[in-house]
C-alpha cells in the first residue's frame, strides 16, 4: 500500500533556494566565513581584516571585492584606509548558524 503525502507542504519557492544557493556558493570558503565573522563585531579596516585572517593585503582585497560585488558588503574609504561593514543579513545567519550546529570540538568529524 502507497503511503500517502501530505499535499500541502510549506516549502520554499525555488526562486528563493536558488538566491540562497548563490549565497552560499559564494561564502564557500573559509576566508571568506572568517571575514564575515570579523565584520559581524563591527567595521575593520582591510588591513586589519588581512592581519586576523593571515593573508594578504591583495587576496584580502579580492575575496572582499567579491563580496561587496554580491552586495553583501559596504565599504567607506577614510584617507586612505578603505572599512568594510556587513551590508546584507545573509551572511550573518550563516555564521550564526555555524556557530549554533557546527561545534567541530565536539563533532565526529
Amino acid at each position: 500500500m502507497a503511503k500517502k503525502y501530505q499535499e500541502k507542504l510549506d516549502l520554499l519557492p525555488m526562486e528563493v533556494l536558488e538566491q540562497a544557493s548563490d549565497c552560499l556558493k559564494l561564502l564557500a570558503h573559509p576566508v571568506r566565513l572568517r571575514m564575515i565573522d570579523i565584520l559581524m563585531q563591527g567595521e575593520y579596516p582591510v588591513h586589519e581584516i588581512a592581519r586576523i585572517c593571515e593573508i594578504s593585503p591583495n587576496q584580502t582585497c579580492d575575496h572582499l571585492r567579491l563580496l561587496k560585488g554580491h552586495r553583501l558588503l559596504d565599504s567607506s574609504r577614510r584617507g586612505r584606509t578603505v572599512f568594510y561593514t556587513i551590508a546584507a543579513p545573509q551572511p550573518t545567519g550563516v555564521i550564526e548558524c555555524i556557530r549554533k550546529n557546527c561545534n567541530l570540538k565536539n563533532s565526529a568529524l
